[in-house]
Order: C-alpha cells, then structure tokens, then sequence
C-alpha cells in the first residue's frame, strides 16, 4: 500500500472515529495493546458512545488491523519533543504485564489515551480533553449533550448490573 509506513513497537497509534481518537501502542508483528471496552459493552466498541459508557475498560491485545477496520489511523508520537520515550522493551513489557486486566476508565482522567502516553513517557496526557475544555462552553455544552445522550441510551439498551465493592 503506497504511502504505509510500518510502525515501530512503542510508537502511539491514532485511530480516527466519528467525533473522537481511539488510542493504542503498537508491539511488533501487526498487534497493538490498548483499551477496550469492558465484557458487554466490547461488541460495541466501534460506536464512541459505546465505548463512553463504561467506567472500566480491559487492556486487549489485538491485530492493528481489526480495531482499524475502515477508519483511518497513523503513527502519532505527539510528545516525542516534550517527553523522552521510554525504551521499547519497557514500554512492551509494561503493556503485556496488563494484558486482560480490567481497569478504571473516565473520558476525562483515564482514557485510552492517557492509557498509552503513561506508557510510552511514564506521564499520562490526553490531548483530546484538554481540547475540549479550551474550546469553552459551546465544547463543554457538546459534552453535555453527549453525557446526557449516553445515559439515555444505556438505560434503554443495556442490561443493569449490580455492583460488588
């Protein structure tokens, strides 16, 4: 494919959703590591409202390819000037050492892309919030919109749990 460039294990992998990125680390031979939408929700992972809904993620091991799917995605190791990358093999070895556990997840604190940038830097950081916030009210009233949307959807669609803690 003309223009393809073959990520290197660590380098931050940005996939282009509807309205949002989806973020993962790549870690050699087609795979990367990222987060999923937790047991039921993780059918729908490809919906970004889905994928919100949730408060705990699991850290999957997929082939780039199939989280891709027709969406665009490319190398994106945004922080390089800012941050020293760790060494690849830290950074894969604390990747796989999470493989299948299940982890906290907020849009605002803990998304998939501070999930990766904590990884690859060993500080976490989501660009995708901090834009949000800086575009002001009319950002923050779409947020809204979306929270209210997706509480709205989950109580019609999905099945209530109960909680143990």
């Amino acid at each position: 494919m003309s223009g393809y460039i073959e990520p290197k294990p660590g380098d931050l992998i940005e996939i282009s959703r509807v309205g949002y990125q989806h973020w993962a680390i790549y870690v050699g031979s087609g795979y990367v590591i990222h987060l999923a939408p937790s047991d039921d929700l993780y059918q729908a992972s490809t919906s970004s409202l889905m994928s919100a809904l949730s408060e705990k993620a699991v850290v999957k091991k997929e082939l780039l390819w199939s989280i891709v799917g027709d969406d665009a995605c490319r190398i994106n190791n945004k922080y390089d000037q800012k941050y020293e990358p760790l060494p690849a093999n830290k950074i894969i070895q604390e990747a796989e050492a999470l493989l299948g556990k299940e982890i906290r997840y907020s849009l605002a604190s803990e998304n998939c892309e501070h999930f990766v940038t904590r990884l690859r830097y060993g500080t976490a950081r989501s660009d995708q919030v901090r834009d949000t916030l800086v575009a002001g009210t009319v950002g923050l009233f779409g947020v809204g919109l979306v929270a209210i949307a997706a509480t709205v959807v989950s109580s019609l669609f999905l099945p209530r749990r109960h909680r143990e803690e």
